[in-house]
């Protein structure tokens, strides 16, 4: 999943690119403020790839003792960045650019530039849209694309496709105020489908700050996941009862497992320790993305503390995996 979402924000960058030269270019020869809006939005998107790709080769680092669980969250936050930089950028600048324009009116000049301009535009940006919906598909299985967008832990899956779908509908707007202005003469219409193009971005800016913002502080693995670690633990002879089982994503590929346990009485402590080396075995093999598990075993209705597979309870408790303590 990661491999293909890096394709598609290489694809989407150097589509972008291109289109940023050619709309400012346009912009720059007809005073088109649609295209410029156009240009600014281009730009920003190219940004925005290239924060995702420095997110995903500062999540590759490895754990160290400042953050022990590693650095997958970077991924998450720079995501939640570019959810920024959208609204205040593209978003705020295409505004003020069509509120200016509408104050300060003037016809549009050369307005078959702008026209070959938008046609290039739109190939590009089709290609990379294509590409981005192409992988966006294969990763959402059988999810229809707004639960896989609510479901996904892997912002690069449906970001750009969100950025390149955004950049398609401001084509369209762009081209429909030009050609309405050229057949009207009413030059107001390149100010409003500015501020057409600067809402279209701060909708897509808002939405995407939601759907990451959850990942950012912590959000669960899905439901599924925690229904299947909760089976496996709970088939387990030496369980009497499986309590919680909390989860959250440290990383697109990352899951955190922290399970509640009460053991069946009369076990020793050697007993305990082999059943909880197995679940972890068994939950990491069948759970994908699952990295580290960590088993808390409670106390039984006496007081009495079992064991513990944090290190904090009971003389047999042992960590899992040498580094969970």
């Amino acid at each position: 999943m990661a491999s293909g979402s890096r394709t598609v924000i290489y694809a989407a960058l150097a589509g972008n690119l291109l289109i940023a030269i050619t709309k400012f270019i346009a912009a720059a020869f007809t005073g088109s403020a649609a295209m410029m809006a156009e240009g600014i939005h281009s730009t920003v998107d190219t940004g925005n790839q290239g924060l995702l790709l420095y997110g995903m080769k500062r999540a590759k680092q490895p754990a160290d003792a400042r953050f022990p669980f590693g650095y997958g969250k970077e991924v998450y936050f720079w995501s939640f960045m570019v959810a920024v930089l959208i609204f205040a950028v593209g978003a705020g600048i295409s505004i003020y650019e069509g509120v200016s324009r509408l104050l300060h009116p003037h016809p549009v000049e050369s307005p078959l530039i702008n026209y070959v301009v938008l046609g290039l535009a739109m190939l590009f940006e089709g290609a990379a849209w294509f590409v981005a919906a192409w992988q966006f598909n294969r990763v959402r299985g059988k999810w229809g694309p707004f639960e896989a967008v609510r479901r996904g832990k892997d912002p690069g899956a449906f970001l750009v496709l969100f950025e390149d779908s955004a950049a398609m509908l401001g084509l369209i707007v762009a081209f429909a105020a030009l050609l309405a202005g050229q057949l009207t003469g009413i030059p107001q219409f390149d100010g409003l489908a500015s501020i057409c193009i600067g809402l279209i971005l701060a909708v897509t800016a808002v939405w995407l700050a939601i759907e990451t913002k959850g990942l950012l502080i912590g959000e669960a693995a899905n439901q599924h996941v925690v229904r299947d670690i909760r089976a496996l633990v709970a088939r387990d002879p030496a369980v009497e009862r499986v309590n919680e089982v909390l989860t959250m994503h440290v990383g697109p590929e990352f899951i955190l497992v922290n399970i509640s346990v009460r053991f069946a009485p009369g076990l020793s402590g050697e007993q305990i320790q082999a059943a909880m080396q197995g679940m972890d075995r068994a939950i990491k093999a069948e759970c994908e993305h699952v990295e580290r598990v960590f088993i808390e075993a409670e106390r039984e209705a006496d007081g009495r503390t079992e064991a513990g597979a944090d290190g904090a309870t009971g003389d047999a408790a042992k960590p899992t995996d040498p580094a969970t303590r």
